[in-house]
């Protein structure tokens, strides 16, 4: 997709398509040496220029959404930011004389400001590599042409693809209290089903073979670290219930190493002082082809080694198997007509990002009969009452009319689920979100906290249980497990970053609650403009608000009869909705009056 709003004067306009492939490929190459924080300020600078956002790309903004700081950061003080974006600068130079000396599209951030522009050397080699073939590239340079920025306009009424958005303010760690409180729910929910409980079978999911992470031969610590990391991957992937995990390749009958496809993760380790390099890959078995890859820099004098490759290993398993990730990246297309478990729940993660009707009912449909052929899957009967609950989350994107009826379906499932594998984060995320739905808020925060103990690296079940807190009450446990889900890039692009405008709306920041509320997907919901709408009444812009109104009204009618019963649905405490329905009346749009939310 060309960019729209870019006036130019002769030469090649880069696509927004090309611009984020070149992000990809330079995140992904291990000539890119910056830590984490300093790839997530590329990322956002690029994506947030893409979206036609330059005017955002302050110091302010920058370390709100990247640094963590809080409303009262001074640049002037804290000069963060002015030192990150000097380290980003060195370390693109350093990129494009090494691993992209070949590439046609060259990112830079001139100096004076943070705003990314984009060069397209005329003479470079136009054939496409993946990550796996950067280290194979030319050397020679070609000549650049001038430099062409995406500043303007670029996003219509095209649905951007986020991979962006990290949290700002709210990015903590789980208490003590919390630990505990999990346990007991986890205990609570495993209790009465154990006797239920039936291993997941292993077939018609994906297998990962976790390869010992290669160290140095002549560093003993740097091999016990590697062996350490390995063993950790391998423990935080395990619950992780849509892959199976293996240390080493599977055997056929004559045992000789399986040819099925499979995935394998690769790694190395490195020590340089008192920091700890590691690089990890996923590689499909069947072509070779690297599907993902990152790198990973610690500093273990913070928190010592075992602490430290645990992390590592958290932050690796986590990319991996995340939902939504890079394993379970489809489209309805590719798996019409499949029925086998995996192409099934292949087919919801396709739906949930496609967001529309028909990939809804493609994935019911594939879902259930997939659960009557296999009726003691646990995964399957889970997310085949996902479905059903998205018809209550998601009505006026679904074009779906939600009765007493399905939510029961939804339940039923959920708890099925649960009965034949009370450890299964997903079922237990079902059956949380039934229980809301229900409105039975005490039943739906027991499930989550048991869900979340289950796999806290599922990032899905982070998201929505931090959703779930939130509307609550529980705004500041809540916020922080939705800052963590969207620092690990959770669920379909831009889900999660209205739950966190959500959170600063709550907490009286209605300027940062706008800028998450513009980083989400307003496409994917209704309801996602709706809470845009409450800010913008809030904050006194009522032209903005008009637009929201006039596309509400237009694109989504039957949501505005039903306003009241929709935020009631969702916000517990009458001061929440309260602050809600004022924003809204601010911005000029009529709420209907009290009406009592449906069964």
């Amino acid at each position: 997709m060309t960019n729209a709003g870019v006036d130019r004067a002769g030469g090649a306009i880069p696509s927004q398509q090309e611009v984020e492939q070149q992000l990809e490929q330079i995140l992904s190459s291990p000539e890119f040496r910056l830590p984490e924080r300093a790839r997530r300020f590329l990322e956002f600078i690029v994506t947030e220029t893409l979206a036609g956002r330059r005017e955002y790309l302050k110091a302010f903004t920058i370390a709100q959404a990247v640094f963590g700081r809080d409303a009262h950061f001074d640049a002037q003080q804290d000069p963060c930011v002015r030192i990150e974006a000097g380290r980003l600068r060195r370390e693109l130079e350093h990129y494009y004389l090494t691993a992209g000396s070949g590439d046609r599209i060259v990112v830079t951030v001139p100096r004076g400001g943070y705003v990314p522009v984009f060069d397209i050397r005329q003479n470079a080699d136009t054939v496409e590599t993946g990550p796996s073939e950067q280290s194979g590239r030319s050397s020679t340079s070609p000549e650049a042409s001038p430099q062409v920025d995406l500043t303007g306009d670029m996003i219509g009424t095209d649905r951007t693809k986020w991979r962006l958005s990290r949290p700002g303010k709210w990015l903590l760690a789980a208490t003590a209290v919390f630990a505990s409180a999990v346990a007991v729910a986890i205990s609570y929910y495993a209790g009465p089903f154990t006797a239920g409980h039936k291993t997941l079978a292993t077939a018609n999911r994906p297998t990962i073979v976790v390869e010992t992470f290669d160290s140095a031969p002549e560093g003993a610590l740097a091999s016990d670290i590697s062996r350490g990391i390995t063993d950790n991957v391998i423990e935080r992937l395990i619950p992780f219930k849509d892959v199976v995990v293996v240390a080493r390749l599977p055997q056929n009958r004559e045992a000789e190493a399986s040819s099925e496809p499979l995935y394998a993760l690769q790694g190395s380790v490195r020590l340089e002082g008192n920091t700890l390099r590691s690089t990890a890959r996923l590689v499909r078995r069947a072509d070779g082809v690297v599907i993902w890859a990152n790198n990973y820099d610690a500093d273990m004098k913070v928190q010592g080694v075992l602490k430290t490759q645990a992390s590592l290993a958290e932050d690796i398993a986590t990319a991996v198997a995340r939902p939504f990730g890079v394993m379970f990246k489809t489209n309805t297309a590719n798996i019409a007509g499949r029925t086998d478990p995996f192409s099934c729940i292949l087919s919801y993660y396709s739906y949930r990002s496609e967001m529309t009707a028909q990939a809804h009912a493609v994935a019911q449909s594939c879902l259930q009969q997939a659960a009557e052929k296999r009726p003691g899957d646990s995964n399957l009967a889970a997310f085949l009452s996902l479905t059903y609950l998205d018809q209550f989350r998601f009505p006026y994107q679904l074009n779906s009319k939600p009765t007493a009826d399905t939510l029961n379906i939804a339940r039923e499932l959920a708890e099925r689920a649960v009965r034949l594998d009370p450890t299964n984060a997903r079922a237990l995320q079902a059956l949380m979100l039934a229980h809301f739905f229900a409105n039975d808020m005490t039943e739906s925060l027991r499930a989550g906290e048991a869900a979340y103990a289950s796999n806290p690296n599922d990032t899905e079940v982070a998201g929505e249980y931090g959703l779930r807190l939130s509307m609550s009450g529980n705004w500041d446990r809540g916020c922080e497990l939705i800052s963590r889900a969207v620092s690990r890039n959770a669920g379909p692009h831009g889900y999660y970053e209205v739950g966190m405008a959500l959170c600063a709306f709550m907490r009286g920041d209605a300027e940062a609650a706008e800028l998450w509320a513009r980083m989400s997907d307003l496409d994917y919901n209704p309801m996602h403009r709706l809470v845009l709408l409450s800010i913008l009444g809030t904050l006194g812009k009522t032209v903005d608000a008009k637009e929201q109104i006039d596309w509400i009204e237009t694109r989504s009618p039957a949501l505005v009869p039903n306003i009241r019963r929709e935020v009631v649905r969702r916000l517990a405490r009458a001061e929440d909705r309260k602050r809600f329905f004022v924003g809204l009346e601010a911005a000029g749009l009529i709420v209907p009056g009290e009406k009592a939310p449906a069964d």
